[in-house]
């Protein structure tokens, strides 16, 4: 099977059909993806917090191609295989006035610059107080396009994809998106060097290698499916604060707001430090949804990235 290579700068800032693909690939072929971190290059190592407050937010989210796949028709899945995925030698989490699941309670931008050791698979977010966390290199944003004339936001999720920002479709895991146009029109972009689930993640630039092929025997992939390689957290332990409420969003928000207060108590960091910290690292989890008419959300906390353990 051929193999494609797209740019850093052939990309796009909305989701829409009219686009015209930047190269045309047989079902099967490899295309080999070189992406600029989401903030589309405006952070960059040397940056300080001034340049999070001043972010042009319509430039960010860019995902590269479209790529128009032959033999792609509505109503058929695309199977996208990630083969690779390998992030530069640095990364960026910040606090965006106005994003966020606590947006509301943490006001002033802040900015924290990781240096990814990519041999070893880790970066410190603390090395002082022995924080580190293991790398886990995965794309935020793959989709196809709508059939709905666009434009449509790169920001959030769509049945075609678009921004799934999901840890578990990293390299050796399988992605299968609805097709809606004639070619499926797949782009890619977002990269994240570690996330917790439901959080946002190490922003950095990407290379990735993918597999693109088309299936016709697949009706029921309405929405974004994934086959995850072999995950393996054996002997790991957890501390999990929750939230209880009637939404599901504020059961959320009490959960993560919980590991705050544990973590800046229990391990001398700053509130800002601490919703970063839960970002990258801890797990969103649902864990009693069907009496109501309260829901339980926890936060879960991996005990592996602190050097030493609480009771």
């Amino acid at each position: 099977m051929s193999i494609h290579s797209v740019a850093r700068n052939q990309s796009h800032l909305v989701w829409d059909n009219s686009i015209q693909p930047i190269l045309r690939i047989k079902s099967g072929d490899t295309v080999k993806f070189d992406c600029l971190d989401a903030s589309n290059g405006q952070i960059t190592p040397e940056v300080t917090v001034e340049s999070v407050a001043s972010l042009v937010f319509s430039n960010l989210d860019q995902v590269n191609g479209p790529i128009f796949v032959e033999d792609a028709q509505p109503g058929d899945t695309l199977k996208v295989e990630v083969l690779s995925m390998k992030t530069a030698d640095w990364g960026w989490s910040a606090c965006i006035p106005g994003f966020g699941l606590l947006s509301d309670e943490f006001l002033e931008p802040a900015l924290k610059i990781w240096k990814l050791n990519t041999k070893e698979g880790y970066a410190y977010f603390n090395e002082e107080k022995g924080i580190k966390i293991p790398l886990n290199p995965f794309a935020g944003e793959m989709g196809v396009a709508q059939k709905e004339k666009g434009p449509f936001s790169t920001i959030p999720p769509y049945n075609t994809g678009g921004n799934i920002d999901t840890k578990h479709v990293t390299a050796g895991a399988t992605l299968y998106l609805p097709v809606e146009v004639e070619g499926a029109l797949f782009s890619m972009g977002d990269g994240h060097a570690a996330q917790g689930d439901g959080g946002t993640a190490i922003e950095t630039p990407i290379v990735a290698e993918l597999r693109l092929s088309v299936l016709k025997d697949r009706p029921y992939t309405r929405t974004p499916h994934f086959k995850t390689p072999a995950i393996n957290v054996s002997n790991e332990e957890y501390y999990c604060t929750t939230g209880i409420e009637p939404d599901l969003r504020e059961a959320s928000r009490a959960a993560l707001r919980h590991m705050i207060q544990y973590l800046v108590q229990e391990y001398d960091l700053d509130p800002v430090e601490a919703y970063m910290l839960c970002s990258v690292a801890g797990d969103l989890r649902m864990h009693e949804v069907v009496d109501m008419p309260n829901y339980l959300v926890g936060m879960m906390m991996p005990s592996s990235i602190f050097s030493h353990r609480r009771s």
